[in-house]
């Protein structure tokens, strides 16, 4: 009996929680802060790492949809890369090993003067896996909500 209660404890301490999981919800806050940084920077190293092989990408109205692939593609061109890029007012929704993240993403893109910016605001969900302890981005939706250029 006495080995049976310690065999549990040990079992249970090693056992991962959500709080040691990357889809607890401040840990995919950080992650999906991290993978803007990325979209910004061109960082094609952690994107080839977050997202996953099956990714795909539905953009404003579905006039663009993207794999990983031509993702990781279109990061790499400096025209591509936007001034700045900030998520806000985000949530969270979790079942088992998926979460989605939705909220709003202002991105600044530069003007082809160089000088001027115009400021495009999307409504975005974000669904994250999480395989063999990482979390994977498996599939994003946005669709443009406000521009400060009228369109």
């Amino acid at each position: 009996m006495k080995k049976l209660v310690v065999m549990t404890i040990l079992s249970c301490a090693f056992m991962p929680t959500l709080a040691d999981s990357c889809m607890e919800t401040k840990n995919l806050i950080t992650l999906d802060q991290r993978y803007e940084t990325a979209m910004q920077k061109g960082d094609v190293k952690f994107l080839e790492q977050l997202l996953a092989p099956e990714f795909y990408w539905v953009h404003n109205l579905a006039n663009l949809k993207e794999t990983k692939a031509a993702l990781i593609e279109r990061v790499q061109k400096p025209e591509e890369q936007p001034k700045a890029r900030r998520s806000h007012d985000l949530s969270v929704r979790h079942l088992q090993n998926t979460a989605v993240v939705e909220g709003l993403v202002s991105v600044e893109k530069w003007n082809a003067d160089g000088k001027t910016f115009r400021t495009s605001r999307y409504q975005v969900m974000r669904t994250y896996v999480e395989l063999t302890g990482e979390c994977k981005l498996l599939a994003v939706q946005s669709m443009k909500v406000w521009s400060s250029d009228g369109q």
